[in-house]
C-alpha cells in the first residue's frame, strides 16, 4: 500500500487496489455497527430503506472490487481515485441521511482523504481535498436531521407542558446532543491517532527498507568497482608478465642444456623445478586469458554437489599435496542435489584452502565440513593457528588489505566479492578451542532455477 514512494510498477498499484477493497470491508462493518447501536442502542430513528440502501451500493461496488482483483488487466491510478470518488459519494449520502455536518462522525472524510494521499501522487490528493470540502460544505446546510438529537424538537409543543418543564426538557436534549458529539469526537480522535500511526509507522518501516537496499546496493557497486579495477589491473599485470616469462623460459632452457643431469645432478633438479613453476605461471595466466569476459552461466555447468566438492578438493591437492586434510561430509544430504560449478567459485574456495593451510599447524591440517540440503549448501573450513586477528574479523574480505602477511589479501577480497555475487554469505570467526573457522553458504540449484536455465538460456 506505501509502494507508492517507491518507484510505480503494475504489482504495487495492484496491491493498492486490494488495500483498498479490505478498508472498504471495514468501513461496511464500521457503519452496520453503527446503525445497529444508534438504533437499538440509543433508540434514534433512522431512514432504514435509504441507509440499507446505501450499504448494498457499496457493497456492490466492493464485489465488483473483488472481481477485479482476480483479471489479468492492469490497474490504473485513475480506476483506484474513481472508486475513492464513489465511496465517498456513498459516505456523503450516508451522512447525508444521519444528520449531515451535525452527525457526531462527520470526521470520517478525513480517511478517503489519508488513503488518497498515501496511495496516490500528489494532485489526486489534492482534487480529493476540493471534493471532500465541497461535500462537507454542502451537508452543512442540506441534510436530514437526526430526530433524537434535534437541540429544539417541536413535538415538545404539543405536550401540555409548563414553559419550565419545556426548558428543562430542551437543556436534557441540548445535553445528550453535546455528550453524543464529546464522544463522537473522542471516537473520531482516536480512531484517526491510530490510523496515522499505522500508516506512519508502515511508512518508516517502508523508508528504512528502502535506505537498507540503497545502502546495500551502494555497498555492492563500490564493491564491483573494486573489482574491476583488480580486473583491468591483472589483465595488464598478466600482458607484462608475458614477454619476461618468455625471456625466463628461455635461459632456463639454456641453462639445462648447460648443465646437465650426469654432471650436474642438484642444478639440474633446481632447473626443472623452475622450469615447472614457468609452467604453472603460464598455465595461470592462459586460464586468466581464457576466462576473461565470461559470465556465470557460460563459465559454469551444473553439477552434482558431491562431485563438485570432489573435484575442487582434487584440484586445491595439486597445490598443496601434503597437507592434512580431514573431511566430514553430514550423512542426512540429498545425493540428487546440484550447484552451477563454476570456475570463480572453484578458484575462491580454493583460496580459502590454501589460506588455511598456510595457517595451520601442519600436524593438525585442516578441517573441510560440508552439508546441504534442498536450498543451501554449507562449508565449514577450519584450521588449527593461530586464528585471525581481532580486528581484521570485522572487514574480512569486505575490502583488500595491505598486509599480505596471513596470505588474506586481495584474493580474500576477490572471493568475499564472489560469494556473494552468486547469492551465498560467508563469514569469518576465530574457535575458542584456537584456529580460524571460515563458513560458506551457497544457494542450491533448484529445479525451478534449473527451469529457467534451460529454457531462457
Amino acid at each position: 500500500m506505501l509502494s507508492h514512494i517507491l518507484p510505480k510498477a503494475e504489482i504495487s498499484i495492484r496491491e493498492n487496489l486490494n488495500w483498498l477493497y479490505i478498508l472498504r470491508n471495514l468501513m461496511l462493518f464500521a457503519v452496520v455497527v453503527s446503525v445497529f447501536i444508534a438504533v437499538h442502542g440509543l433508540g434514534i430513528e433512522l431512514p432504514m430503506n435509504q441507509l440499507w440502501l446505501a450499504i448494498f451500493a457499496i457493497s456492490i461496488l466492493n464485489l465488483y472490487t473483488w472481481l477485479r482483483l482476480r483479471t489479468p488487466e492492469p490497474v490504473t491510478e485513475h480506476e483506484i481515485f474513481s472508486q475513492i470518488c464513489m465511496d465517498v459519494l456513498a459516505l456523503a449520502y450516508l451522512l447525508y441521511l444521519t444528520g449531515g455536518a451535525s452527525n457526531p462522525i462527520i470526521w470520517v472524510f478525513l480517511l478517503p482523504l489519508i488513503v488518497t494521499a498515501i496511495m496516490l501522487p500528489q494532485s489526486y490528493a489534492w482534487n480529493m481535498v476540493i471534493i471532500t470540502s465541497c461535500i462537507y460544505t454542502v451537508l452543512i446546510a442540506y441534510n436530514v436531521p437526526l430526530p433524537a438529537l434535534a437541540p429544539h424538537s417541536d413535538h415538545h409543543s404539543m405536550l401540555n407542558l409548563t414553559p419550565e418543564m419545556s426548558l428543562r426538557m430542551q437543556l436534557l436534549e441540548d445535553r445528550r446532543y453535546f455528550n453524543l458529539h464529546v464522544f463522537g469526537m473522542w471516537f473520531g480522535f482516536v480512531f484517526s491517532a491510530g490510523l496515522v500511526a499505522f500508516f506512519i509507522i508502515a511508512l518508516a518501516k517502508t523508508l528504512k527498507d528502502r535506505e537498507r537496499s540503497l545502502a546495500d546496493a551502494r555497498e555492492s557497486a563500490l564493491r564491483d568497482e573494486r573489482v574491476v579495477s583488480l580486473g583491468t589491473l591483472a589483465a595488464s599485470a598478466a600482458h607484462d608478465m608475458g614477454t619476461p616469462l618468455g625471456t625466463i623460459a628461455i635461459l632456463v632452457h639454456e641453462m639445462a642444456e648447460e648443465l646437465p643431469e650426469h654432471r650436474f645432478p642438484e642444478s639440474h633438479q633446481k632447473l626443472v623445478i623452475l622450469q615447472q613453476q614457468l609452467d604453472r605461471c603460464k598455465q595461470a595466466l592462459s586460464v586468466m586469458s581464457a576466462s576473461a569476459g565470461e559470465m556465470r552461466a557460460e563459465s559454469g555447468q551444473v553439477m552434482l554437489v558431491s562431485d563438485y566438492i570432489d573435484q575442487v578438493l582434487n584440484q586445491w591437492r595439486t597445490h598443496k599435496p601434503s597437507t592434512k586434510l580431514n573431511l566430514f561430509v553430514s550423512g542426512d544430504v540429498d545425493t540428487s542435489a546440484n550447484i552451477i560449478a563454476e570456475r570463480t567459485l572453484t578458484h575462491s574456495l580454493i583460496n580459502i584452502l590454501n589460506n588455511a593451510a598456510e595457517a595451520t599447524d601442519s600436524q593438525s591440517g585442516i578441517e573441510f565440513h560440508a552439508h546441504w540440503d534442498d536450498f543451501i549448501l554449507t562449508l565449514k573450513i577450519r584450521d588449527f593457528g593461530p586464528g585471525l586477528p581481532p580486528e581484521f574479523v570485522d572487514f574480512a574480505g569486505h575490502k583488500p588489505v595491505k598486509s599480505n602477511k596471513q596470505g588474506m589479501g586481495v584474493g580474500l577480497f576477490l572471493t568475499y566479492t564472489t560469494i556473494k555475487r552468486l547469492g551465498g554469505t560467508i563469514r569469518f570467526n576465530n574457535l575458542d578451542s584456537g584456529g580460524a573457522c571460515v563458513e560458506i553458504s551457497l544457494p542450491i540449484l533448484t529445479k525451478e532455477s534449473m527451469y529457467d536455465r534451460y529454457t531462457h538460456g
